[in-house]
């Protein structure tokens, strides 16, 4: 029996960001939507859930609490990697990505209580 792995993908919103002009910042929106359209399909994932903490939350994140989470039901290490590589090589304009965000992932399985 395989037990079900879920993981959780914490991003920030790095200093380069809020340095960047309007133009810069909006290229950084579109390419982030584009970099994760289709994750179901593209890694195998569920997404169980978003959390976006940009209305209360203002300027940088580089640590606890983050800018905003996705909560995923993986099938593996593999595919929580394929999705930080993302950061990592999707290019914006004249950066990668992960020059604007701060990516961390945590793995772990569901909670024994609390989804009924």
């Amino acid at each position: 029996m395989t037990e079900q792995m879920r993981a959780l993908v914490c991003i920030g919103v790095t200093d380069a960001f809020f340095a960047a002009g309007a133009d810069e910042r909006a290229l950084v929106f579109h390419a982030t939507k584009d970099a994760f359209a289709g994750m179901s399909e593209r890694f195998g994932v569920t997404v169980l859930g978003t959390f976006d903490d940009d209305t209360l939350q203002i300027g940088p994140s580089h640590a606890f609490p983050w800018t905003c989470y996705l909560l995923l039901d993986v099938p593996d290490y593999e595919s929580v990697r394929a999705i930080a590589n993302v950061f990592r090589e999707t290019e914006v304009g004249a950066h990668r990505m992960w020059h604007y965000y701060k990516v961390e992932a945590r793995l772990g399985r569901p909670l024994f209580f609390g989804e009924d």
